[in-house]
């Protein structure tokens, strides 16, 4: 079972920067590739980016592409985004989730119905 904690969300003006981390408690987490998800009051939970185990691939929806950077470290069992131009849509709960990894679950790593662990949350406000 891996156990996974989110943190860097804040609050921040539009056009500020936030870096969240996702810490893993599984000293196996090279293993697993790991998604970022939000879900804003009101609306389904959306994908934004994803990392495979060794960083080799990532993904971003189109939204974030160019502001978002998802990173990981495997030595601290931690996977980052970094968001910079922060806008108010993107005001929302950030979740990161894993899954151990097979090559072929590169055709729905956008999908959160394919990872099984999932942290807590963390809450995301850009103000205008």
């Amino acid at each position: 079972q891996v156990q996974l904690i989110e943190s860097g969300g804040e609050l921040v003006q539009a056009g500020g920067s936030l870096r969240l981390s996702c810490r893993a408690s599984d000293g196996t987490f090279n293993n697993y590739g790991v998604g970022w998800f939000r879900q804003a009051p009101g609306k389904e939970r959306e994908f934004v980016a994803a990392i495979s185990t060794t960083a080799g691939r990532t993904s971003y929806t189109d939204s974030v592409k160019g502001r978002f950077t998802i990173s990981r470290d495997n030595a601290k069992n931690t996977v980052y985004l970094q968001m910079d131009s922060l806008k108010p849509e993107d005001t929302a709960v950030y979740y990161c989730a894993a899954k151990a990894w097979r090559e072929r679950y590169y055709y729905s790593w956008t999908s959160d119905s394919l990872y099984d662990y999932w942290g807590q949350g963390t809450q995301v406000t850009v103000s205008s």
